[in-house]
């Protein structure tokens, strides 16, 4: 019985049909005016987009990082404040914390700020001087810390403890030990599920749209909505996605192979 091969072995055929399928409608694009149109105006959301998904995921790699240490700590306060946060997180819709930090959260954060800066004479902001893109940021942000503290704490449990402990043996303080020890390999197993959340990202910060940011999303309503070409627009928004969540794969599943290949 001959063995299964292995996955990474198998030709990439479904990145034929996709570039097919993709050459298809760039040349739609190139031949028709209305493609042409639409995939000048969404591209201008592309850059938003990006710069959003971008943002949010570095800073929710670092929140969610450092929940991820709490949840470990010796402390039991530290590690039921992770827990209770994470949680909250997880069980709201992102959609939701969306619509609750835009509308909810950040005008009281700018009440908190008028309160504390009234004691020293600093003109009061006003809400819609807290940019909706930022609003956005932050509330992505929140919602993937908390997955992403899930992935991070699983990869430092998976670290083998004999290790950590002749670190320790050596003289090797805490900071030295998560530094040169836990995180590097830590950081070689939770790729894949770092890189898949990172694609699952780029595709939610489509959900800001919302909240009226000029992102893909929302310019190919706005398109839509004035030239009625719904079936062309949403196309060139697809393939918009498509193209950088595809790009996005390949460059993570090459970084994956290099570093399996560097670990044998």
């Amino acid at each position: 019985m001959q063995p299964n091969p292995k996955p990474d072995a198998d030709f990439p055929w479904w990145l034929v049909i996709l570039g097919i399928i993709g050459a298809l409608l760039f040349y739609e694009v190139w031949a028709s005016s209305v493609y042409s149109a639409a995939l000048a105006k969404l591209a201008q959301g592309a850059v938003i987009t990006i710069v959003v998904a971008v943002v949010a995921y570095a800073a929710a790699c670092a929140l969610g990082l450092g929940l991820a240490m709490m949840g470990l700590s010796r402390f039991i306060v530290l590690r039921q404040i992770a827990r209770f946060y994470i949680e909250v997180m997880r069980g709201v819709p992102i959609i939701v914390l969306l619509l609750y930090v835009a509308f909810v959260l950040a005008p009281a954060l700018i009440v908190a700020v008028n309160w504390v800066t009234s004691w020293i004479g600093v003109e009061p902001w006003k809400t819609r001087d807290f940019p909706l893109i930022a609003r956005a940021t932050i509330a992505l942000t929140l919602a993937y810390s908390a997955f992403l503290a899930e992935i991070f704490r699983a990869g430092l449990q998976a670290v083998d403890k004999g290790q950590i402990e002749a670190a320790q043996a050596l003289g090797l303080n805490g900071w030295q030990r998560f530094r040169h020890i836990s995180f590097p390999q830590a950081f070689r197993m939770i790729l894949p599920p770092l890189g898949n959340d990172f694609v699952a990202m780029v595709k939610d910060s489509s959900l800001v749209s919302v909240l009226g940011v000029s992102d893909i999303t929302q310019l190919a309503k706005v398109t839509a909505a004035g030239n009625f070409r719904y079936f062309e627009t949403y196309n060139i928004a697809a393939l918009l996605y498509l193209t950088m969540t595809i790009s996005l794969s390949l460059i993570l599943r090459r970084i994956e192979t290099r570093l399996r290949v560097r670990t044998k």
